[in-house]
């Protein structure tokens, strides 16, 4: 009997139609919802001829560019740091060590719980304070590497758990070590779990860069909100938030799209045979 079969019986004819009736109200509340939104936006004027005019001007577009690829260029250093913080963290939560584990679960459930803002805030004021002259991307970076490092930390270890114990028991068994057996027979079973997991929150990190803004971090919200604010294209605040918009849609959906061919590519490559596999075959 299959996991799904233990966990819920498959849907009747009544319920699927009930599923499906429930699709189609929920997606015509949601067309109605945006043609609301979309009927107040014209009917204040905001789409109109002046203000979509700066959109036009190079200038402007460079602008866009310029805090859109900042946005990139502090999401790919953090998201790089945060896999390497992440990775060592649950290395320690996962030690035999009383010594490395204890500290590593106290440092991932502090910075779990406090809020990324904050962190950013006590980068840039205590940089202030102090004359330590970090800049505000770096606020940014290091405030998304301790929080986005701690989550991802436990998408390792809790990847790692996810393997069979056996696996680890004849690991140990030929003779490796236990670092050995992390790095050599865990993790490469654990990677195709843990892959769609550990592209979301990188997904989660590219959005969390917009906070930048707060810490004068000259990303794309930040660029948006200069540009909209201009009193002589009547304050096209809405035109230019929708184009900033478009611009994370676009990037998220290409990252999933990234996301889905890895884990279809992994699923469709032969299974890696571990040392310990390799070990127990028969001579």
């Amino acid at each position: 009997m299959s996991g799904a079969s233990v966990l819920f019986d498959a849907p009747g004819p009544r319920a699927r139609r009930r599923h499906r009736l429930i699709g189609v109200v929920s997606l015509l509340m949601t067309l109605a919802l945006v043609g609301v939104v979309v009927g107040l936006m014209v009917a204040t004027d905001q789409f109109s001829a002046t203000r979509i005019a700066q959109l036009q001007y190079a200038q402007i577009q460079r602008a866009l560019l310029d805090g859109y690829l900042a946005t990139l260029r502090a999401a790919g250093l953090a998201a790089v740091l945060a896999l390497l913080l992440g990775a060592v963290l649950a290395s320690g939560r996962l030690s035999e060590h009383g010594w490395l584990r204890r500290p590593a679960t106290v440092v991932v459930e502090f910075f779990r719980a406090v809020p990324l803002l904050i962190l950013m805030f006590f980068f840039y004021y205590g940089s202030l304070e102090y004359g330590l002259g970090i800049s505000p991307m770096w606020c940014v970076v290091l405030g998304l590497t301790l929080y986005n490092g701690s989550v991802l930390a436990e998408v390792f270890r809790a990847g790692v758990v996810a393997v069979p114990r056996g696996q680890r028991e004849a690991a140990l068994a030929v003779g490796l070590r236990p670092a050995q057996v992390l790095r050599l027979v865990l993790l490469p079973q654990a990677v195709r779990s843990m892959l769609p997991s550990i592209v979301s929150q990188l997904v989660v990190l590219l959005k969390d860069t917009a906070l930048g803004f707060i810490v004068t971090y000259s990303e794309l919200l930040y660029v948006a909100k200069q540009i909209g604010g201009r009193i002589d294209f009547d304050f096209p605040y809405v035109v230019t938030y929708l184009v900033v918009a478009v611009l994370y849609i676009a990037t998220c959906v290409a990252l999933s799209r990234l996301a889905s061919w890895l884990e279809g590519r992994a699923r469709r490559s032969p299974a890696v045979r571990t040392p310990a596999a390799q070990g127990a075959a028969p001579a």
